[in-house]
């Protein structure tokens, strides 16, 4: 299947803004079972600098300055991927010798997935969150099976609320209230299985709308749990669903904070109006 994606994000500014710096994780990467066809990015006013890098997760990263006085900026994504679906594939290993073996790192694999281990900025690790999972990780439970019924349990449990959170709602809040979207659910579940010494990290991305999905209108997360023979093991937690077909992979890193779509900073503005558009769909 090929989709074609559409991002895009409006600053409105109440009076002119000097100029601003801003910086985009939008272009989506190479994954397993996704290939990039086509990546167009739009910037109205036109920037006065340009570039683009590489990050250490291997991400896509453009940055733009505009020098001159504007109220407006407007930035589209264009991005086309062709998507070959399959099936998740099975991890049979035990929960817990996958946590042994990360502790080990004997391979290169093993040693780099370790950095998604720890805490983050967005993702505390704790007892709360051990005990939270711990219905879901018995003793020799296979890691698949775990975290497919860690992901359930989260789907059922907690409630899809958009005013309930913002991109600074901590984990905490949402384990205790269980409420949020798709950020906070994805963050909470990488909270669990960081708790549990498991690597898991955060995928930044798009969702084909339709019926039953459930986070499509913005951009979308989910997350991905490491497997020793493996590989990474990407899960939806907001649709309790293994992404096979209508996920767009854009970029991934520990949490929100490392593939954040747009962030940035203007000089003057007054007060400020953001906009955020998207959709994906069928070539």
């Amino acid at each position: 299947m090929i989709l074609e994606s559409t991002h895009t994000t409006t600053y409105i500014y109440s009076q002119p803004a000097v100029n601003c710096h801003t910086e985009v994780h939008l272009h989506p990467r190479a994954a397993n079972g996704q290939k990039l066809l086509d990546h167009r990015l739009t910037i109205t006013p036109e920037p006065d600098f340009t570039s683009s890098r590489v990050d250490c997760f291997g991400n896509h990263v453009s940055y733009f300055s505009i020098h001159e006085p504007h109220t407006t900026v407007t930035i589209t994504s264009r991005s086309k991927v062709e998507i070959t679906a399959s099936s998740a594939p099975l991890a049979a290993l035990e929960w817990e010798s996958v946590r042994d073996l990360l502790k080990v790192h004997a391979s290169a694999e093993e040693f780099e997935a370790c950095e998604f281990v720890f805490p983050s900025p967005h993702v505390q690790i704790g007892a709360a969150y051990a005990a939270y999972a711990a219905p879901s990780f018995p003793e020799g439970k296979p890691l698949s099976e775990a975290v497919a019924d860690l992901s359930e349990r989260i789907f059922k449990e907690f409630q899809y609320d958009q005013r309930a959170t913002t991109v600074t709602t901590p984990v905490e809040q949402v384990l205790r209230e269980k409420r949020g979207v798709c950020q906070d659910f994805a963050h909470l579940m990488i909270a669990c299985l960081r708790s549990l010494g498991l690597a898991a990290r955060y995928v930044s991305g798009y969702l084909q709308s339709g019926e039953g999905s459930i986070g499509a209108e913005a951009s979308h997360a989910w997350v991905s749990v490491f497997s020793p023979g493996h590989g990474w093991i990407d899960i939806d937690p907001t649709n309790n669903v293994h992404p096979c077909g209508k996920h767009v992979t854009v970029a991934w890193g520990r949490d929100y904070s490392d593939v954040t779509p747009v962030k940035g900073v203007a000089l003057g503005g007054g007060d400020q109006l953001i906009d955020v558009a998207v959709s994906v769909r069928p070539a």
